[in-house]
Order: C-alpha cells, then sequence, then structure tokens
C-alpha cells in the first residue's frame, strides 16, 4: 500500500530499460522501499515490496546508464537535472563564514525586496531534505512592509485574548502538571514578552514582524515529517543570508496558530489551509547596521559515546 501525503495516495512507477542496465546494483543499494531486486543478474522491479515506490528518486539519480524512469507523486523525469560539478560547491570555509556572518536583524529599512531573490530563496528552500516526498511543506510569503504589518496587527488580536495563559492563577494551577522550568519560562519570557508586544503594537509599532518587506511562513500538513518545514526554513534563511539580505526567525507565531477559533479564522484570512505540526516565520529584509564581531556559541552538551 503506497505510503499517502496531503497530495497524492498512489504509489510511483519505476520502468527499467533492460537494453540499457548494466547490472551494476547501484539502484538496489540505494532503494529504501525495497522495490527493486536482483534477478538473472540484472535489475528488475520487485513482485512485492517491503513499501511501494514513494519517489524518492534515488535510483534514477544514481543509474549511470540512464536505465531507470520513475514517475509519479508529482515526480517525473522533466524533474532530474544533472548534478553540480563538485568544483563549483562550496568549501566549508566558506559555508562557516556564511553561518559566522549571520545575524538576526530586526531593524529593516523599507526597501522592497527584488523578487529575483524571492524566488531564488524558494528554490533553495525547495531543496532541503524531506521525511517522504512528495513535499507537504507550505510556505505562505507575505511580500511587503504593509502586508507584515497587518499580519503583526491580527497577531496581536489573538494574542489579547489569550492573556489569561500568563495570569498567575493559570501559572499556579498548571506547575504541577507542566513542571518548574516551563513554569519559569511562562513567567520570565512568556509573559512579557506578550505585553511588551501588545503594548508597543497599541502605539503603533511593530515588535513581531519588525516592519520586514519580507517574510516567508513555512508550515506542513499533519501528514508531513514534523521537521520538514523547519529545515526548508532553515534553508531558506541561509539563502536570503547568501544573498546579502538580513534575516530574523520568529518561533513564537507557529504555536498561537493552532488552535481557538480566532485563530482558525487567522488561518482562513492568510491561507493558511492547515493545523500544522511544526512551523518558523522568516523575515528577511536590508539592514542598514554593520556587524564588526562575531558571538562564539556552545551546545549543553556534547557526549560521545565511547
Amino acid at each position: 500500500m503506497a505510503i499517502p501525503t496531503s497530495r497524492v495516495k498512489t504509489a510511483a512507477i519505476v520502468s527499467i530499460d533492460q537494453n540499457k542496465c548494466n547490472s551494476c546494483g547501484q539502484c538496489l543499494q540505494v532503494c529504501s522501499a525495497f522495490c527493486l531486486e536482483q534477478r538473472d543478474d540484472q535489475a528488475v522491479c520487485a513482485e512485492t515490496s517491503l513499501l511501494e515506490c514513494f519517489a524518492c528518486g534515488q535510483c534514477q539519480a544514481i543509474c549511470p546508464t540512464g536505465a531507470i524512469t520513475v514517475n509519479g507523486r508529482e515526480l517525473g523525469p522533466e524533474d532530474f537535472f544533472d548534478l553540480p560539478h563538485a568544483n563549483s560547491a562550496a568549501t566549508f570555509e566558506q559555508i562557516l563564514a556564511l553561518f559566522q556572518r549571520l545575524r538576526s536583524i530586526r531593524k529593516f529599512s523599507s526597501r522592497p525586496v527584488d523578487p529575483d531573490k524571492v524566488a531564488k530563496i524558494l528554490e533553495a528552500a525547495q531543496t532541503a531534505p524531506i521525511g517522504l516526498p512528495p513535499s507537504d511543506v507550505k510556505v505562505l510569503v507575505l511580500n511587503s512592509v504593509e502586508k507584515n504589518r497587518a499580519f503583526a496587527k491580527d497577531f496581536c488580536d489573538i494574542i489579547k485574548n489569550v492573556t489569561w495563559l500568563t495570569a498567575p492563577w493559570f501559572l499556579t494551577l498548571m506547575r504541577p502538571f507542566w513542571g518548574k522550568d516551563n513554569d519559569q519560562m511562562f513567567r520570565n519570557f512568556v509573559k512579557p514578552a506578550i505585553n511588551i508586544l501588545i503594548k508597543h503594537m497599541d502605539k503603533g509599532e511593530n515588535m513581531l514582524t519588525y516592519d520586514a518587506p519580507l517574510s516567508m511562513y513555512f508550515y506542513a500538513t499533519p501528514l508531513a515529517d514534523p521537521a520538514d518545514p523547519i529545515v526548508a526554513a532553515t534553508q531558506a534563511m541561509l539563502a536570503g543570508q547568501a544573498l546579502g539580505l538580513g534575516t530574523c526567525m520568529i518561533g513564537s507565531v507557529h504555536p498561537f496558530l493552532q488552535w481557538g477559533s480566532r485563530s482558525r479564522r487567522f488561518r482562513e484570512k492568510y491561507g493558511i489551509t492547515n493545523k500544522s505540526p511544526q512551523g518558523l516565520l522568516v523575515l528577511y529584509g536590508h539592514s542598514d547596521l554593520t556587524f564588526r564581531k562575531g558571538i562564539t556559541r556552545t551546545f549543553a552538551s556534547i557526549e560521545m559515546l565511547p
């Protein structure tokens, strides 16, 4: 039985041209659905498989003779391309430099982001690895200061109606259930953050999307791997950085869009078609700020098993 996603419910079809197959066996090694097997010293489609073909495309991508074709689940021969030469790939030092120059920018100029850069960011994000193809990641693009300000204002209207989440009586009630750490997080961060957001928005100051000229909200359907929208958003953020844009990830929006009638109406207004296990908002824009120093960060711990 084919693994379903929101986009497809059927399996893909693998075709093998036996006149081209050189029996190298590489396709069998990469097929994680066990759709292929070797018979009479040639690769053939298995009569039964652990999982029907979900169109990862690995077999066609690795075949040295072009003997394999995968069709279905939003994948076809036209979706394959020759890999860029290894010499054109960024070195570790170049990638590290990109990471080190990355800063969360919250002061944006009103200068719009060129549509060509928007297209390039989305192109880069669509190369993100996914749990199961075809991708169930969805993206909402807000490509003007005005759209991002309206989004922030409407989100604030949701927040104003859930301030009871940080009320003393509610926090006291919930502490035995969610523990000391969550209690401290709500008291020392969530509560003041909500109050600051509402206070500044009431004065006309956007402390959510910071009047960025571009933002992208990445989310997914319930059938997606929860990591999929986060990975795609991360690649989109790094693409923006590579294109000379300032970026900032906003994680506080997504949780408040998942429950309640106001959140449902918000989703409907902005074309957010469903609730999502995970989601992330990424801001983009031009910054007039110039940073002189990088900052060394560390993990809480790194444990290497013997």
